[in-house]
């Protein structure tokens, strides 16, 4: 009894140790912010450092909800600024959503993110910035049925084209379902393609899509479902045609993921390792782990963030030049918590 109980102390002992290794920094993005709820963080490497926004307000839906910008410098985290808002005039106001930063290579900070109602009535609108977040230009609304990256961010191809991986949430016979689309702009968003949806949204049910890049050429896209597994498509023809939907091995509770293309070829995902209570809508958002892979279907826990009973949910995740993992994701609702790894 006393080995087994000593065996299990030294693989606990272990394991934690492994984990510290990996983890550089864990920390809140802020201790007190002018809100009392947030969500939907997103996080970018600048030529300035790494920056980071998300919604935040009384609630999600609340009309006050607006999205919150902050910038990482030596000493810690910038307060964050709010640089966006649903305010139409001065009676009426409606709630942001979902933010997706995009650095364009020698170019501008891009801001993609919602407005309206809900994810069934939202659009989409784009602020940029030229100065790594200081200062911002005026929204501009994307056109009927564009919402840009609806949630995870865009990758930009050696042709030019900027994938943007999107979703909605339409009404088929009365009920609400899930299909994902791909748009793309080859000129910062200013004209735009999207394609067909890419499933039924009846037998199969995704939303909140990652865009995968492989070393031979090919492309993947990793979503959110409603059927317990995270949902696959993959191109062979750099994003201008996808194969059919595939259900993965890799458990999903409802819930937001995100994913990222290593420079090694590697792919890197961030997720809640668990399924929907059955019968409910949601599932646990807990624990949260990240998750390595030489191929897209094959995935090895690399760390995990969280395992404490709460919500950590909605994970944004990039490799920065220093070849460290850069990842933010919303703490019980009134935190962004912000993690760099180290990888093996």
């Amino acid at each position: 009894m006393r080995q087994s109980l000593y065996a299990l102390c030294v693989l606990c002992c272990i394991s934690y140790w492994s984990a510290a290794q990996k983890t550089l920094k864990s920390e809140f993005i802020y201790e007190e912010a002018p809100f009392k709820n947030c969500h939907a963080s997103t996080v970018e490497e600048t030529p300035d450092g790494i920056v980071a926004a998300w919604f935040g307000g009384t609630h999600e839906k609340h009309p006050d909800v607006e999205i919150y910008f902050s910038k990482r410098h030596p000493s810690g985290w910038s307060t964050p600024v709010s640089v966006a808002n649903g305010i139409q005039h001065d009676k009426k106001r409606y709630p942001c959503w979902n933010p997706v930063l995009f650095q364009v290579p020698n170019g501008p900070l891009l801001l993609f993110y919602k407005v309206g109602p809900d994810p069934r009535n939202w659009w989409g609108e784009l602020i940029e910035s030229t100065d790594g977040g200081k200062t911002w230009s005026l929204p501009r609304r994307l056109p009927e049925d564009i919402l840009g990256p609806v949630k995870n961010k865009p990758v930009m191809l050696s042709d030019g084209r900027l994938l943007c991986p999107s979703s909605k949430e339409v009404e088929i016979n009365g009920q609400d379902h899930w299909q994902v689309f791909v748009e793309e702009t080859s000129d910062l968003g200013k004209t735009w393609k999207i394609s067909e949806a890419l499933n039924d949204g009846v037998k199969t049910n995704a939303i909140q899509p990652s865009i995968l890049t492989y070393p031979d050429g090919r492309l993947q896209m990793l979503c959110r479902s409603k059927e317990n597994r995270l949902m696959s498509f993959w191109s062979n023809d750099q994003g201008k045609s996808w194969d059919t939907i595939e259900i993965t091995n890799i458990p999903n509770p409802n819930s937001g993921t995100d994913a990222v293309s290593l420079a090694d070829g590697r792919q890197v995902l961030v997720y809640n390792p668990t399924e929907r209570y059955k019968g409910k809508w949601g599932g646990p958002r807990s624990p949260l782990d990240v998750a390595i892979s030489s191929d897209g279907k094959n995935w090895k826990q690399l760390v995990r963030l969280e395992s404490e009973e709460g919500e950590f949910s909605y994970p944004a995740v990039i490799q920065a030049k220093d070849g460290t993992i850069h990842i933010t994701y919303t703490h019980k609702r009134t935190h962004v918590k912000y993690v760099q790894l180290a990888l093996p």
